[in-house]
């Protein structure tokens, strides 16, 4: 009997165990709370002059945190419309700039170049003509809902003669008057 015993309460605690271990909750996974605009810093933002129509922002856009961000669009007073573009070779060998479907993605850790001829922050029907020196005022929009607000100077800008393609094809001069 006193093996019988020690076999009962043997097989009576791994069931208490076993009940005991279904009860308890896992460990949570781990999941960021920042958001993605706590996790930028920008850096060497700026605009380029224009008298009317159309400039473009450019600067580095860190992303410092532990996942990939995407900013999916970008807001300013200066303009009504802002798209944020890519420039890239179409059929013909010619680069071009369009908009970005999508938006910009930044993996963690990494830096997006948004610069003359490449990735950058549209402007389109300027409100007033962009002098330089002035401080232009932008919001980036990301994929979780959270803004980024940040400031550009203005400043002179010659060079990245580019084709802005939209609803039908023009030519954009992003060249100006020395740099």
């Amino acid at each position: 009997m006193n093996a019988r015993l020690r076999l009962t309460a043997a097989l009576s605690g791994g069931i208490l165990a076993l009940a005991l271990a279904g009860c308890s909750s896992p460990e949570p996974a781990s999941v960021s709370t920042t958001t993605a605009a706590e996790a930028v810093t920008i850096d060497d933002a700026w605009v380029k002059t224009a008298e009317s129509g159309m400039s473009a922002a450019f600067g580095e856009i860190e992303n410092t945190g532990d996942a990939d961000i995407t900013v999916v669009s970008a807001t300013s007073a200066a303009s009504p419309m802002l798209e944020l573009h890519e420039t890239v070779e179409n059929e013909s060998g010619e680069m071009v700039m369009r908009e970005k479907t999508g938006g910009f993605t930044i993996a963690a850790g990494e830096i997006l170049e948004l610069t003359p001829g490449g990735n950058h922050i549209m402007l389109m029907g300027l409100e007033a003509p962009v002098v330089a020196g002035d401080e232009v005022a932008f919001t980036l929009t990301f994929d979780d809902g959270s803004t980024f607000e940040f400031t550009a100077p203005a400043k002179d800008y010659s060079g990245a003669n580019e084709n802005y393609v939209g609803d039908g094809e023009m030519d954009m001069d992003m060249g100006g008057e020395g740099e």
